[in-house]
């Protein structure tokens, strides 16, 4: 994994911990030469991971809307910004400079990033990993609410099992590394796409 997009908050919220696990991705990104793809923002935990990136001399491509430049605050630091028209735009750019998808911890963009994301991977639209680091506990929620979905006949239990979940760093890029893709789906391979 060349380059990896984080999905976060451009908040950074109230929980020391998420936080400092946040940096700690950014610096391991430089030791591992991993480009970060990320929304552009010098705020929040997206502006935290973005910074200690950019202190690491290692690469950042942002990815940010016009109509965020100034709410979110563009961060002016980094290696490559590309300004969209729209969200949609956004994440179809980030998709595109991307081998990998990391979730951390952030709002509402961020639950629309991940379930996106994942849609397209459960749809066989791409094979990409996509990883959630489950910060402290954030995501245990969610992680129990995809839990019920499978029991209650609206997930596959496949489709979850690809994404990867880890509490640690090291952990979530050692299997986002093993990572192995869902079959592509027959009716996708039927109609010659």
């Amino acid at each position: 994994m060349k380059a990896i997009a984080v999905f976060c908050g451009s908040s950074a919220g109230n929980d020391s911990i998420i936080l400092e696990q946040s940096k700690k991705l950014g610096k391991t990104f430089v030791d591992n030469d991993i480009a970060l793809v990320y929304g552009g923002s010098k705020i929040g935990i997206m502006g935290a991971v973005a910074k200690e990136v950019i202190d690491g001399d290692g690469k950042t491509i942002g990815v940010i809307p016009k109509f965020l430049q100034t709410k979110e605050i563009v961060n002016t630091q980094l290696t490559e910004l590309h300004v969209t028209h729209n969200m949609h735009d956004r994440k179809v750019i980030m998709y595109d400079k991307s081998d990998a998808f990391i979730i951390i911890p952030g709002g509402f963009g961020t639950m629309d990033e991940f379930f996106e994301i994942t849609t397209w991977g459960q749809l066989g639209l791409h094979t990409k990993p996509i990883g959630i680091l489950n910060s402290n506990g954030y995501y245990d929620a969610l992680i129990e609410q995809c839990k019920m979905m499978v029991e209650k006949g609206f997930l596959k239990q496949e489709n979850f099992d690809a994404v990867v979940v880890d509490t640690t760093i090291e952990g979530l890029l050692e299997k986002m590394n093993n990572y192995k893709p869902l079959p592509m789906p027959k009716w996708l391979n039927k109609e010659g796409l």
